[in-house]
């Protein structure tokens, strides 16, 4: 009840996965976004099924509260890594690349707080809706589903 999002109750409930964790890096003029998971061959069509649903629901059906609970969460992380001299220079380096400036801690607040669930499914919409995912997989990948299957799912999702 108290994990940070909806695919982590989902994926511990169902005992899917060892771990997994998104991520996303910024550049100048594009970006990377993803999930990285680690599961047991027989779970793997299974937890794979559960993001791509839930990838779905975000782009029809996220809601206001789980909106204001993810800028909360990313704004509590995003100044707990800024915790040392390391980070603080890793952070204005990145942001120099990307945005020519270093931007102020109140101005990325204002930013984040623009966020509502429109926008959230505007651009999972834009950029996941009916889109061809980018699929990496090592060790015994015999049971992931075909990529033709997981394409497909992006767009309609039957339970």
């Amino acid at each position: 009840m108290n994990l940070s999002s909806k695919l982590a109750q989902l994926t511990c409930h169902g005992n899917l996965c060892h771990r997994f964790q998104s991520f996303n890096t910024s550049y100048t003029d594009t970006g990377l976004w993803g999930l990285y998971m680690v599961c047991e061959p027989a779970t793997v069509g299974d937890m794979l099924h559960v993001v791509q649903k839930e990838w779905m629901r975000l782009c029809t059906s996220v809601t206001e509260s789980e909106v204001a609970r993810a800028r909360n969460l990313l704004k509590t992380n995003m100044l707990l890594q800024l915790d040392g001299s390391t980070p603080i220079c890793e952070d204005i380096g990145r942001q120099m690349l990307c945005y020519n400036r270093r931007i102020p801690i109140p101005e990325l607040e204002v930013r984040i707080d623009a966020v509502n669930a429109e926008t959230i499914r505007e651009v999972c919409t834009k950029y996941i809706y009916n889109k061809s995912p980018a699929i990496a997989a090592v060790g015994p990948v015999e049971q992931l589903p075909d990529f033709n299957q997981i394409c497909s799912n992006m767009c309609w999702l039957r339970d």
